[in-house]
C-alpha cells in the first residue's frame, strides 16, 4: 500500500470495506443450508440462485483479470470467496436433494460451463484490447446481474401483498444496500461503467427493501419473527451474489 497514494488510495480501502460488505451477504445463506444440513432435506428450496451466482462470479472473477481489466484485483478476491461458498451451497443442496432436482442441477451447470467457455474463448480471440475485452465481458456481467437482480422482486412483492416484512429481514437488506453503495462509490473513483451499473441497481433495490420494511413493520402480525431467514435467503441468494460479484 506504500506506492498507493490519492484516488488509488481512496479506491484501495472503499474495495476492501466492499470485499467486507459482499462476504457479508455471499454468507447470509448459511442459515439457510444449516437448516437444509441438519433436517437432511432441501424441502421447497430452490437451487437456481445458487446456481446462477456461479456463473455470475466466474463472470466477474474473468472480467477481473489482467488480461481483460487490469488493477480490478479486489473484484478477483471477493468473487472467488463467493464461489467458493456458492459451490459449498449448492453441493448441499445437491447432496440432499431428490434425483430429478440432482439431474437439473447437473444440467444447469454444465450450461454454464459451456456459455463460460464460449464466453472466454470469444474474448481472447476475438478481442484484442483492454478496452474491447472489458466491453464485451462487463455487458456479459451485468447481464447475468439483472437476471439476479431480479430475485429480491419476489419477495418485495410478497412483502406489499402481505403487509408484513416475515420474510424480508431487515439486516440482510440493510446489507445489500450498504455493499451496493460501497461498490458503487469504488466505480466512480475510477470510473468503472459495469461495476457501477450493477452496484447501483443493487443500492436501489437495497433502499427500497429499507423503504418497504420501514412501511410494514408494524403491519407485521406480532409473534411473527421478523429476522426469519429461509425464504427470503433463498430468493435472494442471486441478489448478494450479483451485488457482490461488482
Amino acid at each position: 500500500m506504500t506506492h498507493l497514494h490519492g484516488p488509488e488510495l481512496a479506491r484501495f480501502i472503499v474495495g476492501v470495506v466492499g470485499n467486507v460488505t459482499s462476504f457479508l451477504l455471499f454468507a447470509s445463506p448459511v442459515p439457510t443450508f444449516w437448516r437444509i444440513w441438519k433436517n437432511k432435506s432441501v424441502e421447497e428450496f430452490k437451487f437456481h440462485p445458487y446456481v446462477a451466482a456461479i456463473m455470475n462470479c466466474i463472470s466477474w472473477i474473468f472480467y477481473g483479470l489482467p488480461v481483460v481489466h487490469p488493477d480490478s484485483t479486489l473484484v478477483i478476491t471477493i468473487n472467488s470467496i463467493g464461489l467458493a461458498l456458492e459451490l459449498g451451497y449448492t453441493i448441499i443442496y445437491f447432496t440432499y436433494t431428490d434425483k430429478k432436482r440432482r439431474m437439473q442441477v447437473i444440467l444447469f451447470l454444465l450450461g454454464e460451463l459451456l456459455i463460460y467457455a464460449i464466453l472466454v474463448s470469444v474474448t481472447l480471440k476475438v478481442f484484442h484490447t483492454h478496452k474491447a475485452r472489458s466491453n464485451f465481458v462487463g455487458a456479459f456481467c451485468i447481464v447475468f446481474g439483472i437476471i439476479l437482480y431480479s430475485s429480491p422482486l419476489t419477495v418485495m412483492a410478497k412483502v406489499i401483498k402481505t403487509k408484513s416484512v416475515e420474510y424480508m429481514p431487515f439486516f440482510l437488506s440493510l446489507t445489500a444496500f450498504a455493499n451496493g453503495a460501497v461498490w458503487a462509490v469504488y466505480a466512480l473513483i475510477k470510473f468503472d461503467l459495469y461495476i457501477l451499473i450493477g452496484n447501483g441497481i443493487g443500492a436501489l433495490l437495497g433502499v427500497s427493501q429499507l423503504v418497504l420494511y420501514g412501511c410494514y413493520y408494524k403491519t407485521t402480525p406480532r409473534g411473527v419473527d421478523v429476522e426469519k431467514p429461509s425464504q427470503v435467503q433463498m430468493s435472494t441468494g442471486a441478489h448478494r451474489g450479483s451485488v457482490a460479484a461488482a
